[in-house]
């Protein structure tokens, strides 16, 4: 791949500031590993505190609403995470999608928001188990990255599509190696079908149980970029073990 490898933790529900110890951690980490680009997505509660403190790696948001203000009681809009520190965040994950019932279309409205904002955006596609048991994985991821997917001038460089099959987040499971690669190649295709050339340079990362143990084998499948990482991530020792095996040339 062109670019550095693309690891990014996601705390979901975890942490409190007694989890600030694990952050800096992980930031004197990343700054060993400079051919890894690293970066933590912890609950919004943490996000200035993180941002604030974190010399290497980047800080950013699990979601945000599609409007910049309003009467939306407990949502958090893309310009108050940039206020807060973050940089990017992250879109569409399926517990997003099956929990708040967010449309491909929401996740879109929120992308485009969070462009407008000034950040990145992540936006997660992948199928339950029920339609990679019919046939149908690939045709659904891509009809989730047509619909969700920003576009626009420029657009391309701001974005990162996370592929995680629903049924191995958290599970333990993880789909096979050949897998991987293969609804990978067909996420670069479809990328190079919405933004031509520029698709070709859009990381791709798998999340879905991945940990210190199979990381290795999930980075060296085809078109894999990076990771998006669960509860590996956690932990500054096993999230670094995954930001080592992503190849960086850091000293230990």
């Amino acid at each position: 791949m062109a670019n550095r490898p693309f690891i990014v933790g996601n705390w979901k529900m975890n942490g409190t500031r007694a989890m600030l110890a694990e952050a800096r951690a992980i930031d004197r980490g990343a700054a060993r590993h400079a051919g890894v680009r690293v970066a933590v997505a912890p609950p919004f509660t943490l996000i200035q505190a993180l941002a604030e403190n974190a010399e290497t790696m980047a800080i950013g948001g699990q979601d945000c609403h599609a409007a910049a203000s309003g009467a939306y009681t407990g949502d958090v809009s893309a310009a108050m995470l940039a206020d807060s520190g973050a940089s990017f965040t992250i879109l569409g994950h399926s517990e997003r999608r099956a929990m708040h019932g967010e449309t491909d279309e929401i996740v879109r409205a929120k992308a485009e928001a969070a462009l407008a904002a000034g950040l990145e955006v992540i936006v997660c596609v992948g199928e339950t188990e029920a339609q990679r048991d019919a046939g149908q994985a690939e045709a659904v991821v891509c009809g989730q990255l047509d619909c969700s997917l920003p576009v626009g001038e420029g657009v391309a460089g701001r974005v990162t599509v996370a592929y995680e099959p629903v049924w191995a987040i958290g599970t333990g499971r993880v789909p096979s190696v050949e897998d991987i690669g293969a609804i990978h190649r067909a996420i670069r295709a479809r990328l190079v079908t919405i933004y031509g050339e520029d698709g070709a340079g859009v990381s791709i990362l798998y999340g879905g149980s991945v940990n210190a143990a199979n990381a290795a084998e999930l980075l060296a499948a085809d078109e894999v970029g990076g990771a998006l990482v669960g509860g590996a991530s956690l932990q500054a020792d096993s999230f670094l073990a995954i930001v080592l095996a992503a190849g960086g040339p850091g000293e230990e």
